[in-house]
């Protein structure tokens, strides 16, 4: 890790809203927020990796009280400093083992956010975490995208995702052991200046072996939050698993 918030610190937090401007659009808020109150139902929600708040604070609005865990105080105190983001306890540590009190009817993952634990283990450790804390028929939901190997020819390892005039950003993957890192070449006054965040990427049916490992069961998979079928084309899913009743 950078330091004591990972990749996530003070010069991330500052500008991630507006990096992800297209991911705090209605459009892409409003679904997963419509998805996750309605398995909350009456019960509490968990968000691992709340981050400054692009879900949690519009699914509390909806009348769900919400938790978070994440390791980068520096993005959770943008949540706070946000209108109803004091309403929000925000537990600081890593998502796949700090436990907080109770249990809730939903916990997630979103945008993502399962890959930035870079080892099998701490992805599995991650579901046993979500499993600990939900209620009997509580769900575990998490959003992520399919792995993007078919874009890879022999002998090319990186997949480009942005290009302006002032950034080149791209993604590697080694398929030998699923790590892949994001990377970001940002041109300011002229200089250059590089940042690159580890990850390991997962695919679908490892993910429902690490649910069953958990004592989960499957649920649903989507192609997206608008509960669109999940198909060999698509490019991600969201994916549930609920903890038995009995």
């Amino acid at each position: 890790m950078t330091d004591q918030d990972g990749y996530f610190g003070e010069a991330t937090a500052a500008t991630y809203d507006e990096s992800e401007a297209d991911m705090f659009r209605p459009e892409a808020v409003d679904p997963a927020v419509d998805v996750l109150s309605g398995l909350a139902g009456d019960g509490r929600a968990l968000e691992f990796g709340i981050g400054t708040g692009r879900i949690a604070l519009p699914l509390a609005r909806r009348g769900t009280p919400v938790h978070g865990i994440d390791l980068s105080r520096a993005m959770a105190a943008r949540l706070r400093a946000k209108p109803g983001g004091d309403t929000i306890g925000v537990t600081i540590g890593d998502f796949a083992t700090t436990r907080v009190e109770g249990t809730f009817q939903v916990a997630y993952l979103v945008f993502n956010t399962i890959n930035n634990l870079t080892t099998q283990d701490a992805q599995v450790a991650c579901f046993r975490n979500a499993a600990a804390h939900l209620a009997p028929g509580g769900s575990f939901v998490i959003e992520v995208g399919v792995p993007d190997l078919r874009r890879l020819p022999p002998g090319q390892t990186a997949v480009p995702f942005r290009i302006t005039p002032t950034q080149w950003a791209f993604d590697t993957y080694d398929v030998a052991t699923q790590a892949m890192s994001s990377n970001y070449v940002t041109i300011t006054d002229g200089r250059a200046e590089h940042r690159s965040i580890p990850f390991r990427y997962v695919w679908p049916a490892e993910l429902d072996l690490m649910a069953r490992l958990a004592g989960l069961r499957p649920s649903h998979r989507w192609e997206g939050w608008n509960r669109e079928p999940f198909t060999s084309e698509s490019g991600r899913h969201v994916s549930v698993w609920e903890k038995p009743t009995a």
